[in-house]
């Protein structure tokens, strides 16, 4: 069975959307996929209401039905990077339990979708000593990248996969999120992929999340190369 990471250049690069995009159709091909936050930030307060973005979009608009348990490992209210939120709280995140909860839900799904938090580089204890990449190398599980269009995105993208390259974790494809057409954007998308000659899908600058409903990528190189190798691997 294939399993693999959602990750980002920089935070609100659009993991979520992408997560859930990809959960929705990879759904469709008749595959039991459940996406899982280890770490997520940010409590939302909403007319009385409380709740965590990633997952609650999860939930909202999966064609399955998700078990809370099984989609989360830590949830801090602070809006800041997981070692600072947990800090805040007065507590520690436990990798240990993240990895086997990973590998726990790899047994009984045949897709599970890890949506890393913020950047690679993003650290989870107070001592800076492990960080999310760090995470990523011992699940031992490869990347789906998601970049931004936007001026910048060169360098951040380029830099993000030689540090992936750097630890062999093996890259799926890219996602460039928020596409608006220009010739900037597309000029960049090229160039990136001059470098890098890896599978790929643009999508395109939504309005609402809720969009994700009428949008495919089932047309793209990434997600050929997704169900090509699900298919290899079973």
């Amino acid at each position: 069975m294939q399993h693999f990471w959602v990750v980002g250049t920089d935070t609100d690069v659009g993991k979520t959307v992408v997560t859930t995009l990809l959960m929705r159709q990879l759904q469709q091909q008749d595959l039991q996929v459940t996406p899982y936050k280890p770490v997520q930030t940010g409590e939302i307060h909403d007319n009385g209401h409380c709740y965590y973005y990633d997952t609650t979009m999860y939930e909202k608009y999966s064609l399955q039905r998700l078990q809370e348990e099984n989609i989360n490992g830590s949830s801090f209210k602070e809006a800041a990077s997981p070692h600072f939120a947990a800090q805040l709280e007065g507590q520690e995140i436990n990798v240990r339990h993240l990895l086997k909860q990973i590998e726990k839900l790899q047994k009984s799904n045949d897709i599970v979708i890890c949506e890393g938090a913020g950047g690679l580089f993003v650290p989870l204890d107070a001592d800076g000593e492990i960080t999310l990449l760090d995470v990523i190398v011992q699940s031992n599980l490869p990347v789906v990248l998601v970049t931004r269009t936007t001026l910048g995105t060169i360098n951040h993208t380029l830099l993000t996969l030689e540090a992936l390259h750097a630890r062999n974790i093996g890259v799926l494809g890219i996602v460039f999120n928020g596409n608006t057409g220009s010739l900037i954007e597309q000029d960049n998308v090229k160039t990136i992929l001059q470098y890098h000659d890896l599978p790929y899908a643009t999508i395109p600058q939504l309005q609402d999340i809720s969009q994700l409903m009428d949008y495919s990528i089932s047309h793209t190189s990434l997600f050929e190369r997704l169900v090509k190798y699900e298919t290899s691997i079973n």
